[in-house]
């Protein structure tokens, strides 16, 4: 007699074994109590693990968004500082410009003016010594007038004219 495993079928052909009519419905049973097994270590402890993961990283990216938030607004702030600090240091520097432009242009004028009364004292000094040059230069034409005078109606008749003749004839001449 021959013995044949129980897990051939005749004709030599075997079934697959989650198809088997034989062990179908406690198979059923057995996927039905590790679901529900799976189910329950599941919804105990992955979960709650998970929903926890999940619930923290939602913390952190609302406190890193607020933070940015922040951060921003910080930001803005620092700018708005800086441009008005900007605008007011150029609004000094105008000033000071400004005010620099005026002192250098009262000083060029106080200078200008010093310079000016300084130069017409010394051109009147110059024109009162010129008008002394002149003056003396004068009173040296008339004896230079009445010597060559002199000489020539000397040179010219053979004989010197009387000095009190020629004097008047050269006061007469430069009266006219």
């Amino acid at each position: 007699m021959a013995t044949q495993a129980h897990t051939e079928q005749p004709g030599g052909k075997v079934p697959f074994p989650p198809f088997n009519q034989e062990t179908f419905a406690s198979q059923l049973v057995w996927l039905a109590i590790f679901f529900v097994a799976l189910y329950v270590i599941i919804a105990r402890a992955a979960i709650p693990r998970i929903g926890g993961i999940v619930e923290a990283r939602r913390d952190r990216i609302e406190g890193d968004l607020a933070e940015a938030n922040n951060l921003k607004e910080q930001s803005s702030t620092a700018l708005a500082a800086y441009e008005k600090s900007l605008a007011d240091a150029r609004g000094r520097a105008q000033a000071l410009a400004n005010e620099t432009r005026d002192k250098l242009n009262a000083e060029a004028d106080t200078a200008r003016r010093a310079l000016e009364t300084e130069l017409n004292a010394k051109l009147a000094k110059a024109e009162k010594t010129i008008a002394a040059t002149k003056t003396a230069a004068m009173s040296n034409v008339r004896s230079i007038a009445v010597d060559t005078a002199s000489a020539i109606v000397e040179r010219l008749t053979g004989t010197a004219p009387a000095a009190g003749a020629v004097e008047s004839a050269v006061t007469n001449a430069l009266k006219q």
